[in-house]
């Protein structure tokens, strides 16, 4: 591994990182640099009782109920988050994949993938919320598998 850092006070700031794959460092280095860049690691979600911060990493799932945005807690509550879902993809930190057209989910927080009597496959998370994976994205989540 090379490791190349050049200080220069006329230069604009950019970090590249080239890896050969995805790693738990190369994540590390992506959050560091994330809440470095004035990029903060929590989103703003209400429900009837509270507003309440929510890390990234306490989230479940990120999902589309009712045309809601809902962000989904360790616990199973559900908060509606102002942001859209697209934007949210931008923003999130990778280990947030996209498991069907409407959810965005917190791979560190899936507690198993479920087959469904359809064939169809679920994600089941730590808080027991479930969602479907829709076929493209369960290939794609597979891949991403295969390759550690």
């Amino acid at each position: 591994m090379k490791y190349k850092l050049i200080i220069d006070k006329n230069a604009e700031e950019e970090i590249t990182v080239i890896a050969r794959s995805s790693s738990p460092l190369t994540e590390k280095i992506e959050n560091l640099v994330r809440s470095y860049a004035g990029s903060n690691d929590i989103i703003i979600g209400h429900n009837e009782d509270e507003i309440r911060k929510l890390t990234f990493g306490e989230i479940e799932c990120i999902t589309v109920i009712d045309r809601k945005v809902t962000a989904i807690d360790r616990q199973g509550i559900r908060y509606i988050v102002r942001e859209r879902l697209r934007d949210l993809e931008e923003i999130l930190p990778s280990y947030f994949v996209r498991i069907n057209k409407s959810t965005l989910a917190n791979e560190h927080r899936i507690k198993k993938f479920d087959v469904t009597f359809n064939g169809g496959v679920d994600a089941v998370f730590k808080c027991g919320y479930r969602e479907y994976v829709s076929r493209r994205c369960f290939r794609e989540i597979r891949r991403r598998y295969e390759g550690l």
